[in-house]
């Protein structure tokens, strides 16, 4: 009975095993995570401009358009690391993203918090 046991377990133990995802592999769960940080990063250097010069390129008009383009990569790098954070089904180290996606949120909200101090600037000085 314990050469049928043995075997059983030793299988059962083998199937609970993940593969380990190697370090030069993207998964679905990587390429998300890097793709929310580096919207959210590109909404904090746009944010970063637009608080520092409000009336050049990204000022363009009334001077909210490099506030607005932070806000909106903000709130897209918080979606998209949000996302990777809930459907990563382990943690951190895994291959699922999910160290990237807390990446993604921390930067994403920088990015909205630049941004809407650029809107608020740029809307103070307009008035």
């Amino acid at each position: 009975m314990k050469e049928i046991v043995m075997p059983i377990v030793q299988l059962l133990s083998a199937a609970t095993e993940q593969d380990p995802v190697g370090y030069t592999s993207l998964s679905a769960g990587r390429i998300g995570a890097i793709t929310g940080a580096l919207l959210g990063i590109a909404g904090v250097v746009i944010g970063g401009l637009a608080l520092a010069r409000p009336q050049s390129r990204l000022g363009i008009r009334s001077g909210t358009l490099g506030a607005r383009i932070s806000l909106a990569g903000g709130l897209l790098g918080l979606a998209v690391g949000g996302l990777v954070v809930v459907t990563s089904d382990e943690g951190i180290g895994t291959g699922n993203g999910r160290a990237g996606a807390y990446v993604a949120l921390i930067v994403g909200v920088v990015a909205m918090a630049l941004g809407g101090l650029a809107l608020a600037r740029s809307r103070r000085q307009a008035t």
